[in-house]
């Protein structure tokens, strides 16, 4: 180990530097160094600086002191290294949203058809015509055909303007939330001598930075002293295998890497644009402008040094992956591809014979979240549905207008009057058009998007700072909970309550009196020692309160019964500082233990001090000592006499049992410190203690609630199973006389592996329905549960699963689960990057929120539907039975676009915004295959659709009767609005309103009213349009092809309108039950639905629609696969981010969809064209760390030179 304290200069302000501020080494020297990688480092470091302690010279900083913190000096710093920060990439602006949004085709074909309309609306036949042209005698009607035309075209320009601005706004809540999980990321230096914790963008050139187990790396570094370090540079070099540290043989410590294991000090010799992240985020144009930093076309950049890809080492490990090529002519090609969901189907040959200088990035792609596809599936059902009403509308329309015309009149085909005829065949296809934008749900991604921002925004409040979107919605439908105790279930405030010290069981902590002085002096070593430096117990923030535990929650408790033992640990760390520390084998999941060897002050060997689980000591352990203090014979036969009277009842009382032993190394050479098994055995037990840590008095009512929902909750913990079963039965996960299982990870592992110790699902089938409580458990068990439940296909529903997490190993689990759930305050960096939702307050009971947030999102969107679905349904009928029946569609194309899209604006943003209430916890979750409409909505939809549309057809070919006014059937081209029609119109929108208080209940509840005051965006929704539509009836005049109606007629339309209201009542009191004949629509996809050929391409089940949708050509569903590939692309890039230290990562265009990317076989492919190497294409040099070699690293490379 390296003595750092050797010759470190005494200080480090400015004044002492000679060159005035004038570093030792500029930016490109260390840019170079930094670009080395192990050995050729090691030399350059000797041959150039000396060593390590050289290169803090040259920088003007103390290994031990860090940085004055001076902003003088800082401010220099920053001027010569730059700032450890990327600058974003500049957001859209609202025209370049505007002309995204002008790309909708169905808009595009409107957009054509009206200015057809408006050229030929200015032409005027001779008279010879006849009827055909209609009212043409009447001078000014016909100078009034232009308003349609141009009516349909403002129209369009209002549809625009409200989806631009709904992206743009969308992306600003983005970059809010992005901004906002980058300033909670802070980092621990030293400055002054002190240990601080300051926010990433803080950290300068210089700086000595502390880093532990769990921490993702925020800038380039040299290791200084480290104990046991191990990193996982997957995330830069695609290979999954963590590498060991030293200042030896590797000290080069790399931004975007995560710590695996140990623990150590680096200096900072790289940050922002200049870390080894930056580099890359500069080579694909994501710093400052673009053109800039453009790699020039034919220009070769050597980074291979920057990458090394192990293309046959990748090849073989156990996730494969498929790759996509592509050649660019800028000779940088980024594809992002999805893991795809069945293993091993690797294109080996495909790739040998395309053996293209290109390779790829690969991004980790969840599958598609559960309602995404329900609502992909459905759109392409109503999309199919609505083309061929539309193409048949058009068709008839143009076929009974030539029989008549040239077969039934008997008229010739007058050169001067082609134009009159087209004219009608354009409006035809307008009516035919419109009927398209009516029967295609564009609401529908709007809604959705609306309902996901606005329940993240509160569920900030409510501690669920949600990283992904979609996490939000699928929370809602999670069926089990696999959660961590310590922290989660329990305060996480530990205090030792219990000791076995020297023959004697201590039921509360002795006075230091009753031990034996020379015990409690190797205990009080062993425990100061022996735990991380960085783990303090501090005085409380304000009188009379609590101290605060800063660090390892187990150490603090260590240290507390030092404190209590009226010992000081601080004086035995100052005495023994973390220099001399010989060798520490550092906590991890495999060893559960930790150890740390001193070498005895006279040179005679060494002495080692361990701590760890009970059980796994006391096997290592050959001594214990006794009430003097001399060490005896501990026998097994003792040893199980030991757990049965003393490990057993501390463990039933909800105790962590944890063993302080030590081992003398006498002087005879030096022991083999790699042979781990020899050096942690025949220990000397000191003591064993019981630490409580009390379960958070407001998880049992959570835990409770949960199960009331349907919910099944499981604790899985490393905790002896006894202390496990204790606090789940404190908790309310266990209830006395129930059937449940508790298992260890042993006795899960005999169950769940056949005899060549593969897991199968069958034998996983058996146990885990019945599994409660899985102790001493490793990550590699809680990864295994939760992909066995996942993949499991017992029970009536597939089962959707929310994993809690906070260590580093929790990686794999929290990726593979539906929703990860990471601690805000406990967790590490590693755990909240795999995340999707993050805990800021570590509570069980924030997940019961996200439940219920959840639900109502789910709930939201089918209100949604099911009043948005009745429309549809109604006009797009009224459209086509009106046009084939009399000529001409009853709504017209500008009414059709008001009600389709204002309405569906107004509408989703009206129920979108419900509030959730407790209710939504009583029923059971709906699971992955339940449909989106239920029976019951298909019931309302189908019920309120039959009560418009005999009331529409009857004031259509009866009105007239009944409100004795003209007509307004088979009216000539340009004639004036009509009364009759506009009645008609009124009517419909204001059944369409009251409808929307009816859509409020979908699960059959009477009262539609209840809760409506709570919802002020509602009320006001509601209100708005009405106005609107009086303003559009009474002053719309011949844009909107209205004409002024009286009071009387005013009062009708209302009261029409109420009667749906009444009539809901009547459907409500229906028995579902009884009508065999509904179908449910918006299912997921079933495995058995897919065909054959297709799953063995390795199809994501979801994707499938996607198929489908490219099978059925559908351009105009375009709209909605925008916003939902909006959300995906801010989804990948969320989750690939991974690599991208904190203040680096960037949250890229949301909705830069058009230019930048295409879409591949889903919105989460995006591949990435050269022209566009912006930062949306940085994050793909950062595909997500693998968390263990399990999920096997992503491949990462370029083109050689």
């Amino acid at each position: 180990m390296a003595n750092n304290t050797a010759d470190h200069p005494s200080g480090n302000s400015v004044a002492e530097g000679n060159h005035d501020g004038d570093f030792g080494c500029t930016v490109m020297d260390l840019r170079e160094l930094m670009e080395l990688r192990s050995g050729e480092a090691v030399t350059k470091i000797q041959n150039t600086y000396g060593d390590v302690q050289g290169i803090c010279r040259r920088l003007k900083t103390s290994p031990v002191e860090g940085l004055s913190g001076n902003p003088v000096d800082l401010e220099k710093r920053h001027t010569a290294f730059g700032k450890n920060f990327i600058p974003p990439k500049k957001a859209k602006t609202f025209l370049q949203l505007v002309w995204e949004a002008l790309q909708d085709v169905t808009l595009i074909i409107l957009e054509i058809a009206a200015i057809i309309s408006l050229g030929l609306s200015f032409y005027h036949p001779p008279g010879v015509c006849g009827q055909a042209s209609g009212g043409a005698e009447d001078e000014g009607e016909a100078q009034a055909g232009w308003i349609e035309g141009a009516a349909i075209l403002f129209s369009v320009i209002i549809v625009v303007l409200v989806t631009a601005f709904n992206d743009w706004s969308k992306e600003k809540q983005f970059r809010g939330l992005q901004s906002r999980i980058e300033q909670e990321q802070k980092f621990t230096v030293i400055r002054k001598g002190q240990v601080i914790q300051i926010p990433v963008a803080e950290i300068v050139v210089g700086d000595i930075a502390q880093i532990k187990y769990g921490d993702l790396l925020p800038a380039d570094g040299i290791m200084i002293q480290g104990n046991d370090l191990k990193i996982d540079e997957s995330s830069l070099t695609g290979e999954s295998d963590q590498v060991r540290k030293s200042l030896e043989k590797d000290p080069m410590l790399l931004s975007g890497t995560h710590v695996m294991e140990g623990s150590g000090r680096m200096v900072v010799t790289a940050v922002g644009l200049n870390s080894q992240t930056g580099i890359i985020f500069t080579l694909l144009g994501a710093g400052g402008d673009d053109e800039e930093k453009k790699v020039k076309k034919g220009e070769r950049i050597d980074t291979s040094h920057l990458l090394r890809s192990n293309s046959e080492d990748a090849r073989q490990k156990k996730k494969k992956k498929h790759f996509s090529h592509s050649k660019t002519q800028d000779g940088i090609a980024l594809e992002i591809q999805p893991l795809k969901s069945e293993e091993g189907v690797e294109s080996e040959e495909k790739e040998e014979k395309e053996d293209k200088p290109v390779k790829k990035v690969n991004v980790t792609k969840k599958e598609k979240s559960v309602l995404q596809g329900k609502l992909t599936r459905l759109a392409v059902q109503i999309g199919k549905a609505g083309l061929i009403m539309s193409a048949l509308t058009v068709i008839i329309l143009i076929l009974y207008f030539v029989i008549d015309t040239f077969g039934v009149q008997q008229r010739p085909w007058l050169k001067e009057c082609t134009p009159i005829y087209i004219q009608y065949f354009v409006k035809f296809f307008i009516i035919g058009v419109t009927v398209l934008v009516v029967a295609v749900p564009e609401g529908l991604p709007l809604a959705v998007t609306i309902s996901l921002a606005y329940s993240v925004k509160k569920m900030m409040k409510d501690n669920n700072l949600v990283r992904h979107l979609d996490a939000c919605e699928t929370m809602g439908n999670a069926t089990a909970i696999c959660s961590d105790k310590t922290g989660t279930l329990t305060m996480n405030r530990m205090t030792v309550v219990q000791a076995y010290i020297g023959d004697t069981h201590y039921r509360t902590v002795p006075e230091p009196e009753v031990l034996n002085p020379q015990t409690l002096e190797l205990m009080v070593n062993c425990i100061s020692i022996n735990s991380a430096y960085t783990t303090k117990i501090l005085p409380p923030e304000r009188e009379g309160g609590l101290p605060r535990h800063v660090g390892n929650k187990t150490e603090c408790a260590l240290l507390g019964l030092v404190l209590e033992l009226k010992r000081d640990y601080q004086p035995v760390r100052d005495e023994i500082p973390e220099e001399k520390l010989y060798k520490v084998y550092t906590f991890n999941s495999s060893r559960k233990s930790m150890s740390t060897v001193l070498k005895n002050t006279d040179g005679s060997g060494y002495r080692m001090y361990s701590k760890g689980a009970s059980e796994i000591i006391l096997r290592k352990c050959s001594r214990i000592l006794d009430a003097s203090g001399q060490p005896r014979a501990f026998k097994p036969k003792d040893r199980d006499e030991m757990v049965r009277k003393v490990i057993e009842p501390m463990a039933c009382d909800g105790l962590r049992t944890i063993c302080i032993a030590m081992r003398e190394f006498a002087g005879e050479g030096e022991p083999d410190w790699d042979n781990e098994a020899e050096i942690l055995s025949e220990l000397t037990c000191l003591a064993v203690v019981g630490i409580e840590d009390p379960v958070r008095p407001e998880v049992p009512e959570a835990i409770s609630k949960c199960q009331r929902a349907g919910i099944t909750v499981r604790m899985v913990t490393g905790d002896n199973i006894n202390t496990a079963r204790a606090i789940a039965t404190k908790c309310g996960i266990l209830h006395p006389n129930e059937d449940f299982l508790c298992l260890e990870g042993k006795q899960f592992n005999q169950q769940i592996r056949n005899d060549k110790g593969e897991v199968e699902q069958e034998r996983l089938d058996k146990v885990w329905p019945k599994l409660r409580v899985l102790a001493r458990s490793s990550p590699t068990d809680k990864h295994t549960l939760v992909k066995g439940i996942i993949d499991s296909t017992v029970g009536e529903t597939r089962q959707v699963v929310a994993v809690t997490g906070d260590g580093t190993n929790d990686g794999p689990a929290l990726k593979k689960a539906d929703v990860g759930f990471a601690m805000g305050i406990a967790g590490t960096d590693v755990a909240k990057e795999a995340s999707d939702i993050i805990l800021t307050d570590d509570n069980f009971t924030s997940i019961v929120k996200a439940v219920m947030w959840g639900r109502n999102v789910y709930d939201s969107i089918s209100k949604f539907l099911q009043f948005q679905l009745t429309v549809n349904v109604v006009a797009v009928i009224v459209a086509f039975t009106g046009a084939c029946i009399t000529q001409d569609s009853p709504l017209k194309a500008v009414q059709m676009l008001w009600v389709n899209l204002i309405m569906d604006t107004l509408a989703s943003l009206a129920l979108a915004t419900e509030p959730p209430t407790e209710s939504l916890l009583l029923r059971k979750p709906y699971g992955r295959n339940k449909p989106l409409i239920s029976r019951t909505m298909m019931k309302n939809i189908l019920g309120h659709a039959v009560y418009q549309l005999v009331i529409i057809f009857t004031l259509l070919f009866a009105g007239e009767k009944f409100f004795d006014i003209d007509s307004g059937r088979n009216t000539p081209l340009h004639s004036p609005p009509s009364e009759h029609y506009t009645i008609v119109f009124n009517v419909f929108v204001m059944m369409q309103l009251f409808n929307e208080i009816n859509a409020r209940k979908i699960h059959g509840e009477r009262n539609v009213f209840e809760g409506i005051h709570r919802n002020l965006i509602f009320c006001s929704v509601v209100l708005g349009t009405f106005a609107l539509q009086i303003i559009i009836v009474q002053f719309g005049g011949k844009p909107f092809s209205c004409t002024a109606l009286t009071i009387d007629q005013w009062l009708w339309c209302v009261f029409i309108g109420v009667g749906e209201l009444l009539w809901g009542q009547l459907i409500t009191a229906i028995p579902t039950h009884r009508l065999k004949f509904l179908k449910e629509a918006g299912h997921g996809i079933t495995k058995e639905e897919i065909p054959v050929e297709d799953l063995n391409e390795g199809t994501d089940e979801i994707d499938h629609a996607e198929m489908e949708l490219r099978r059925g050509q559908i351009l105009w569903f375009r709209g909605l696969n925008r916003i939902q590939t909006q959300m995906d692309v801010v989804y990948t890039f969320q989750t690939g981010q991974t690599a991208v230290p904190g203040a680096l990562r960037r949250q890229p265009s949301v909705v830069s969809q058009h230019n930048d990317a295409k879409t591949v076989s889903s919105p989460t492919h995006v591949g990435i064209s050269s022209s566009s190497l912006s930062a949306n294409s940085a994050v793909a040099a950062a595909p997500p760390a693998s968390a263990s070699s399990s999920t096997a690293g992503s491949e990462c490379a370029w083109p050689r030179p």
